[in-house]
C-alpha cells in the first residue's frame, strides 16, 4: 500500500490492500478501528453498526470483541433484503457510480493519450465522493432504508417467497412469505450513526 494511492482522496480515508482483492478479517478490524476512532462511541452513547452476511463480519471474533468494548451494536441484515436495507445500495451507490464514470471521461479527454491508473483513482474517487455524498443523501438512506425512523415495514410480505429448490423464481401467489424482517427492538436507543459495508474490491477506500 503506496501512500500516493490516497492523493486527493477524501479527507481521513483508510485504504488497505490483500492479494485476494477481498476484504478479509484483518482489514475489517482495521476498517472498524478507523470508523470507531472518528465516531467516538461508549457504552452510554452506543451507535449500531449495520452488516451485511459476509464471513469477516458475521465470523470474526475480534470484531465482536471490538465492537462490544467501544459501545457498537452490530445488526445483521437477513438474506436477499439488501437491496431495501444496505444504507449505501439504498442512496448512494447511484450517484456515486455516475459521477466516478463522469469524473474517468473528463480526465481521459484532459490527459489526451493516457489511460488512468490505480494512481488516479483516489482523486477520481474523491471527487465523486464529495459530489454524491451530502447530508441530503444520508438522512434519505437512513428513511428509505427503514433504519431511522424506525419502519419496519419498508419490506413487505409479498416481496419474500420462499423458493423451490427445482426453480429459479419464487410464485407471486402459490408459497408463503418468508418472515425475514429486521425488528425495530432496541433501535431506539444507540443514536442514528449507523454504518453499512459493501464488499470493496482493494484498494478498499
Amino acid at each position: 500500500m503506496k501512500a500516493e494511492l490516497l492523493d486527493a482522496a477524501p479527507n481521513g480515508s483508510l485504504a488497505v490492500c490483500h492479494k485476494s482483492d477481498w476484504i478479509q478479517n484483518e482489514s475489517f478490524v482495521q476498517w472498524c478501528h478507523h470508523i470507531l476512532s472518528n465516531v467516538k462511541p461508549t457504552k452510554d452513547d452506543p451507535v449500531i453498526l449495520v452488516l451485511d452476511g459476509h464471513y469477516p463480519h458475521t465470523r470474526n471474533v475480534e470484531l465482536l470483541e471490538l465492537a462490544r468494548v467501544n459501545g457498537a451494536h452490530i445488526v445483521c441484515l437477513p438474506p436477499h433484503c439488501t437491496h431495501k436495507k444496505q444504507l449505501l445500495g439504498v442512496a448512494f451507490v447511484l450517484p456515486f457510480k455516475t459521477y466516478y464514470a463522469q469524473g474517468i471521461e473528463q480526465w481521459l479527454k484532459q490527459n489526451a493519450g493516457r489511460v488512468v491508473t490505480h494512481y488516479q483513482v483516489g482523486m477520481l474517487l474523491g471527487e465523486a465522493f464529495n459530489k454524491g455524498e451530502t447530508v441530503a443523501v444520508a438522512t434519505n438512506r437512513f428513511r428509505k432504508s427503514g433504519l431511522y425512523p424506525c419502519n419496519r415495514h419498508i419490506i413487505s410480505d409479498f416481496e419474500f417467497q420462499e423458493v423451490s429448490p427445482n426453480t429459479h423464481e419464487a410464485s407471486d401467489h402459490s408459497s408463503e412469505a418468508l418472515p425475514n424482517r429486521l425488528d425495530d427492538a432496541n433501535t431506539s436507543q444507540p443514536r442514528p450513526g449507523s454504518s453499512s459495508i459493501n464488499e470493496p474490491k482493494t484498494p478498499q477506500y
